[in-house]
């Protein structure tokens, strides 16, 4: 197998004849063998340019005020986190970035958010200090929700399943998105800080538009590659609840985000996780079993599995 991100094009799953979605699904299982497969889309580039002005807007903003926005108990999972919080599992100092999180909560009495509170955060978004910024931001991550989902269904098909085999399992999930400003590294506190270092997504899919900078790079063979996804394109990457459901199959996307030297202002991007419900249990799919891949996961709930993440990069601390 090479070592290149695929191109396809989820439109063409969608509208093309048979032998057009079954060059789709071949092509995002290869690609997803290495973690990553970059995708055509219908997101509109003037949401995407409208969501990053605003937020450009918000986080140029004092430090007290974006404070106004933090939610200590939601462990990162809405409203602002702070600069050098998040720490990935495989470093020993915080990343040297700061971020903006939201979903989309569920109505009082439902039966998920009774069960699992701390999923559903109601969304906490800077609209006093950015007007109209609550309406783009939601827009957004409905859409890219949409994408998502829609995209799941080639990976359904070419595991094997029915096409519809994770719509169940991720409506009403405690998908998160997150928008992230990398300042200049000449900023940083140290020459031991990156962006991001190097780690695996918990969930199942996630989905990276278009960024302001390079910066993202994949852990490919062994190597690491620059991921810039061609024009109107996006980054799929895989997580590692998919990397169980799949027995190993989709393994996940290892990836880091470090600053250009030739680059040296800041990188905006804005990321979403697709996440199942808490209670989904991420046990192997039957057709990831075989004699030549034996069973090696044993059965974990989302909610468990992400826990034990949120611990490890140290928002649960």
């Amino acid at each position: 197998m090479g070592n290149d991100i695929l191109d396809v094009d989820l439109l063409a799953f969608e509208t093309g004849d048979a032998s057009q979605r079954a060059a789709v699904v071949d092509g995002v299982m290869r690609s997803l063998a290495n973690g990553f497969v970059y995708t055509a889309h219908d997101l509109s580039n003037d949401l995407l340019d409208d969501a990053y002005g605003k937020l450009a807007e918000f986080f140029s903003s004092p430090l007290d005020e974006k404070e106004h926005y933090r939610v200590p108990e939601s462990f990162g999972q809405t409203g602002y986190t702070g600069l050098l919080v998040e720490t990935a599992a495989s470093s020993d100092v915080a990343d040297w970035k700061e971020m903006l999180n939201w979903g989309l909560s569920l109505p009082d009495g439902h039966p998920l958010k009774t069960a699992y509170p701390g999923n559903y955060n109601p969304p906490v978004l800077p609209e006093a200090t950015v007007p109209g910024i609550e309406s783009v931001l939601l827009d957004f991550h409905s859409r890219i929700y949409g994408i998502q989902r829609r995209f799941l269904r080639i990976i359904a098909v070419g595991l094997g399943c029915a096409e519809s085999f994770f719509d169940e399992m991720v409506t009403d999930g405690p998908t998160l998105t997150r928008a992230i400003r990398y300042p200049p590294m000449p900023d940083a506190p140290s020459g031991e800080h990156v962006w991001a270092g190097a780690h695996d997504d918990i969930n199942l899919i996630t989905a990276l538009p278009r960024a302001t900078a390079k910066g993202l790079q994949v852990l490919i063979g062994g190597e690491w590659v620059d991921a810039i996804p061609p024009d109107g394109q996006m980054v799929i990457n895989t997580g590692l609840m998919l990397e169980r459901l799949t027995n190993g199959i989709l393994p996940p996307g290892n990836h880091r985000v470090v600053g250009d030297p030739a680059e040296p202002g800041e990188r905006l991007s804005v990321v979403q996780f697709c996440h199942p419900t808490p209670s989904t249990v991420l046990a192997p799919i039957p057709s990831c079993v075989t004699e030549a891949n034996p069973l090696a996961y044993s059965t974990v709930t989302a909610e468990s599995a992400l826990q034990k993440v949120l611990w490890e990069i140290n928002l649960l601390s």
